[in-house]
């Protein structure tokens, strides 16, 4: 739960619901603070905004610089040593050694758009199997019993999946042709 103490120089009245993000100032003691509820809040209320698919920012309260990656960053670090992690420590190399690369924006683009993919055939399942569990209680146990008993609907879902990767894929490669005398992707083929 947020921390509903005030700071002394926020009114709070800086964002409305409706005139657009969230607003949450970074302070210099790391601490968050949310000028809708002028409250202070801790990433775990971040990570629930996230959840919640409110669109936030934050800003840094001196400098009104933008530090939204890097908490959004915090809030991945946590989850991947808190509990089962997402990404292999091969994946995680992989990404970094994009970082600085010619086709750095390219995987970005890339694993933004096949992520989408994703997401929307999750969505697509979700619909097509709504009233038939319970989202909230929905563990990755569960979630991996469930999926036993679904093989014929998710080949077809994850067919549609792998076939908009594909043209993610492909769609990479053409716009790759456009860099003359561009070495392939960096890691690939090392062991």
């Amino acid at each position: 739960m947020p921390s509903h103490r005030r700071g002394a120089a926020d009114s709070g009245a800086e964002a409305s619901p409706s005139s657009g993000p969230r607003v949450l100032k970074k302070y210099p003691n790391r601490r968050l603070y949310d000028t809708r509820t002028s409250s202070y809040i801790t990433l775990v209320d971040v990570k629930r905004m996230v959840l919640d698919g409110e669109h936030f920012e934050v800003r840094d309260a001196k400098t009104s610089d933008d530090l939204t990656r890097s908490i959004l960053l915090q809030i991945i670090l946590e989850e991947e040593t808190g509990g089962v992690p997402m990404f292999s420590t091969q994946m995680l190399a992989q990404i970094i050694r994009f970082y600085g690369h010619a086709m750095q924006g390219l995987m970005g683009s890339y694993l933004e758009k096949n992520l989408q993919a994703f997401v929307d055939v999750q969505t697509r399942f979700s619909d097509q199997t709504k009233g038939l569990y319970d989202p909230k209680t929905f563990t990755p146990e569960t979630w991996a019993q469930f999926m036993t008993g679904q093989a014929p609907l998710m080949q077809g879902l994850m067919g549609t999946y792998l076939e908009q990767s594909k043209t993610l894929f492909e769609q990479m490669q053409e716009q790759m042709k456009s860099f003359p005398g561009l070495p392939g992707f960096p890691g690939v083929g090392k062991r």
